[in-house]
C-alpha cells in the first residue's frame, strides 16, 4: 500500500478503538511519542494545554505511548490513561503502546520519519519527539524531546490560520 498522506493510514487507541486518520483531513496534528516515567513527561501538561486552547481551531493531539526507550512506558494501556488523566489531566486522544523504530515500527511514525528526519537520521532517539502535521496530511515538521509543547505555539497557529 502506497501511503500519500497521514490520512490513508489508522491507530489503535488505547481503548481498543480504530482511528482512521482520515477524519481529521485539514486539520493539523500534532504527534508524539510520549512515556509516563521519562523526564520529560512533564510535557504532559504542556501538549494538554495546546490541546485545550487549540482544539477549538482544530488542532488535534495524539499520544502514542512508547516503551522503545529506558523502559519509560512499563504500564498497560489502562494504566496509561489513568496515569495521564490523573497527573497531567490528558484528554487529548491516545494510541496503544506502538513501536517507532525497528521492524515494528508503527506505519505512523514510518511515514513521519520519512516525511521529516531528524538531524542523526531517520530513527527516532527518545520519548517526547513531535511532529506537527498540516491539514494536507504531508507536510511534516519535527521537534526534538527537548522543544516543549509551547515551542510549537508559532507553527501551530501558522496552521490555523492557513485554515481560515
Amino acid at each position: 500500500m502506497t501511503v500519500a498522506t497521514i490520512h490513508d493510514l489508522d491507530f489503535t487507541d488505547n481503548a481498543g478503538r480504530t482511528v482512521d486518520l482520515a477524519r481529521y483531513v485539514g486539520q493539523p496534528l500534532l504527534i508524539v511519542n510520549t512515556a509516563s516515567k521519562c523526564g520529560f513527561t512533564p510535557q504532559y501538561e504542556g501538549l494538554q494545554r495546546l490541546h485545550t486552547e487549540y482544539g477549538r481551531r482544530g488542532l488535534v493531539v495524539i499520544g502514542f505511548p512508547c516503551d522503545q526507550f529506558g523502559h519509560q512506558e512499563p504500564g498497560d494501556d489502562t494504566e496509561i490513561s489513568q496515569f495521564c488523566s490523573l497527573n497531567y489531566g490528558v484528554t487529548f486522544p491516545l494510541s496503544t503502546k506502538v513501536e517507532v523504530n525497528g521492524d515494528g515500527t508503527h506505519p505512523v511514525f514510518a511515514f513521519l520519519k520519512a516525511q521529516a528526519g531528524g538531524l542523526l537520521g531517520d530513527g527516532i532517539k527518545w520519548n517526547f519527539t513531535k511532529f506537527l502535521v498540516a491539514g494536507d496530511g504531508r507536510t511534516v515538521r519535527r521537534y526534538a524531546p527537548t522543544t516543549k509543547p509551547e515551542e510549537l505555539e508559532g507553527d501551530i497557529v501558522a496552521l490555523l490560520d492557513a485554515r481560515s
